[in-house]
């Protein structure tokens, strides 16, 4: 049993404060992330230079949680096509017919997925030479016939060396949502697009309101050069394309045991074939590439240099250990020095050993890290042979951490065990938690020059309490007043 699970309630007073400062420690690590999340592109939204100009399969954000009301199940969100204005038309936001959407669980820490559930989509276009309208009249339901652009996917469970099994064969997916006259009653339209799978869980692929808050006013000298630039949540009134995944945690341990290994890390990726262009026609040829990748937010984003970023979305996470730039990068970072220089706190000294450990082998004492406490590496898992464990950039989440009963945006920071960089809920105020660490914050005791953060505490639309749990998406433009 892990310390986590020995936690307020069920330990020393003395030993849940150590666990909470070993936690900070790690956690200061993270937010440089967290902060980079702002001076780059809002989480991954168009963090590299070929991803930029190809949307469809641009992953953005990574969601890993026990689902609060159903804590035998885990939660798995994964977002592509950042900055979708509402009024998009007349083609809005289809989901790239072909394309591998993959989220990967490698439950034996060898940086190779143990298991990976794959959607892939196909169009139906029914609107020919008849209108140029994406819906000719009010849809109530996703049968209905004025509905003439519509997007199924099938849903493929694949495990190493076995032939993939079909969890849905024809699944829909909930259409971009046109405005209030076309598609009165979103929730509807989302709920009929929900599939329940054999064996237990339910998916569903939809477009919904961007779930990642914050201020992108951090481009102009990290919020005024004096954090007066404040209090506008910059992705308020965008959507994205998800797919939501929850699962039996059974499912997801390695050997179906999630009391003996509750460790998993997490991350998506996009793979696509090349286009052969002809006049009017763009046709797949050649062999799948992976174009996209996502596991911890920020990573790619402000850790890894710009002539480096297109080659680490190709890569997958086995690889990490092995590119010595990318490891230098995570041992030296660059943001704290920017903080540093335009604020004058003074940058961490580096080498970031606690950067290494939470995002290339998780916190954990069998890491042999500064961090000498238990929270979610897969060397917990009782079962794996540590002899194959490689160091591999993941979103790790252990399935053992109880539910928080009233979750707290700035997770560790304010005593909440379940949030990021254990799993990542949407509700995890990154950046706030960012601005803290970074210029050494603990729990309980906060920079107050900083207390304000970014004055965007949480998402324009509450999340669900239910699955998916993700808002519906905006229905008016960006830029109405």
């Amino acid at each position: 049993m892990s310390l986590l699970r020995r936690s307020p309630g069920h330990g020393s007073a003395a030993r849940t404060a150590a666990v909470l400062t070993a936690l900070a420690l790690g956690m200061a690590g993270t937010t440089l992330l967290g902060t980079g999340a702002g001076t780059s592109s809002a989480s991954s939204h168009r963090e590299a230079p070929l991803i930029a100009a190809d949307p469809q399969v641009d992953n953005t954000d990574v969601y890993a949680f026990t689902s609060p009301d159903n804590p035998d199940t885990v939660t798995l969100i994964a977002n592509w096509l950042p900055f979708q204005e509402p009024n998009g038309g007349p083609n809005f936001y289809p989901w790239a017919d072909g394309a591998h959407y993959d989220v990967n669980i490698d439950s034996q820490g060898t940086g190779h997925p143990d298991l990976t559930y794959r959607w892939t989509f196909h169009t139906e276009d029914l609107r020919g030479t008849d209108t140029f309208l994406y819906d000719k009249g009010p849809v109530n339901n996703l049968t209905d016939d004025t509905l003439r652009f519509r997007q199924y996917y099938t849903l493929q469970e694949l495990h190493p060396n076995c032939d993939p099994v079909t969890l849905v064969e024809h699944g829909q997916v909930a259409p971009s949502d046109t405005g209030r006259a076309s598609m009165p009653d979103y929730g509807r339209l989302r709920q009929q697009a929900t599939v329940q799978l054999p064996g237990g869980g339910q998916t569903v692929a939809t477009q919904a309101a961007d779930p990642f808050f914050l201020d992108l006013r951090v481009f102009d000298l990290l919020y005024g050069g004096n954090l007066s630039e404040v209090g506008q949540n910059t992705l308020a009134g965008y959507n994205v394309n998800s797919v939501a995944l929850q699962i039996p945690k059974s499912r997801l341990a390695y050997k179906g045991d999630p009391a003996r290994n509750p460790v998993i890390g997490v991350w998506s990726s996009t793979e696509k074939q090349s286009m052969r262009l002809s006049p009017g026609k763009a046709d797949p040829v050649g062999d799948y590439v992976q174009v996209s990748r996502l596991g911890n937010p920020l990573v790619n984003e402000v850790v890894v240099p710009a002539g480096l970023k297109d080659a680490f979305n190709a890569l997958p996470p086995s690889e990490d250990h092995n590119q010595p730039a990318v490891v230098a990068k995570v041992l030296d970072p660059e943001v704290p020095k920017l903080v540093q220089a335009i604020y004058g706190l003074p940058a961490p000294a580096a080498p970031r050993t606690d950067l290494q450990e939470i995002f290339l082998t998780g916190i954990a004492k069998a890491a042999n890290g500064p961090l000498a406490v238990d929270l979610n590496s897969q060397l917990m898992n009782r079962d794996i042979d540590p002899n194959r464990f490689v160091p591999a950039e993941e979103l790790r989440l252990n399935m053992s951490t109880p539910v928080t009963p009233k979750p707290d945006r700035l997770g560790v920071l304010n005593g909440d065990f379940q949030g990021f960089p254990n799993g990542r809920r949407l509700g995890d105020d990154v950046v706030d938690i960012a601005l803290q660490v970074v210029e050494g914050a603990t729990p309980g005791k906060f920079v107050q020059a900083l207390a304000a953060g970014d004055k965007v505490n949480g998402p324009g639309k509450p999340f669900a309490a239910t699955f998916p749990y993700l808002a519906l998406p905006y229905d008016k433009a960006v830029n109405q007043k």
